[in-house]
């Protein structure tokens, strides 16, 4: 059995986790955000700890989401992954692509919550058809093991596809490894079920 490790990057802090790509509801919340963002640019996680934690009490998403993260790593706050949990799934609860994502990793790994394998296929599944390219091209990974889902090179190569359609530099050659073992009748049902996933998205 796989490590989980091999599927997925650790919750990590990236830049675009502080994008401000929204208008945010009051102008007191922006700024306690917008601090918050500045303060982890610099470097200093126990002033964006204190800023996000005002905003994400508030309810911003993206608050919740990167203070998630905060308690996840122990930047400006002890590792408390119960925290983590909850503060992912509040962003999660509001639809935050990356917080689904790291929602799932958190039920795969257990940490902050009980283990629950298919809660986590679920969650990266939604993450992955609402654009993220990590989430996608976990679960092809994951279907084309037979990895806590039973082994399918259709939907490997489906979610592989979703994967590179969201530009994830490894899902190039991830798919053409899968298509490399599929009959002509599994790649054309690959194809199809791609086509009607992206009518629906």
């Amino acid at each position: 059995m796989k490590s989980f490790d091999q599927y997925l990057a650790p919750l990590r802090l990236p830049h675009c986790a502080f994008a401000l790509w929204m208008l945010l509801p009051s102008s007191a919340l922006f700024a306690d955000y917008e601090a918050g963002v500045n303060a982890a640019f610099d470097g200093d996680y126990d002033v964006a700890f204190h800023e996000f934690t005002i905003a994400a009490e508030s309810g911003l998403d993206l608050a919740q989401y990167n203070l998630g993260i905060l308690y996840f790593t122990g930047r400006g706050a002890d590792v408390d992954y119960d925290l983590a949990f909850k503060w992912t799934q509040a962003a999660a609860d509001q639809g935050h692509i990356a917080a689904l994502f790291n929602l799932g990793s958190l039920y795969f790994s257990g940490q902050g919550t009980t283990p629950d394998e298919d809660r986590a296929v679920e969650l990266y599944g939604r993450s992955a058809k609402s654009g993220h390219a990590d989430a996608a091209l976990t679960l092809a990974k994951m279907y084309r093991d037979g990895e806590s889902v039973d082994q399918d090179p259709v939907q490997a190569h489906v979610w592989a596809s979703m994967a590179l359609n969201n530009e994830h530099r490894e899902a190039d050659s991830l798919r053409d490894e899968i298509e490399s073992a599929m009959d002509p009748q599994q790649l054309s049902a690959a194809r199809r079920l791609f086509a009607q996933w992206q009518i629906q998205l």
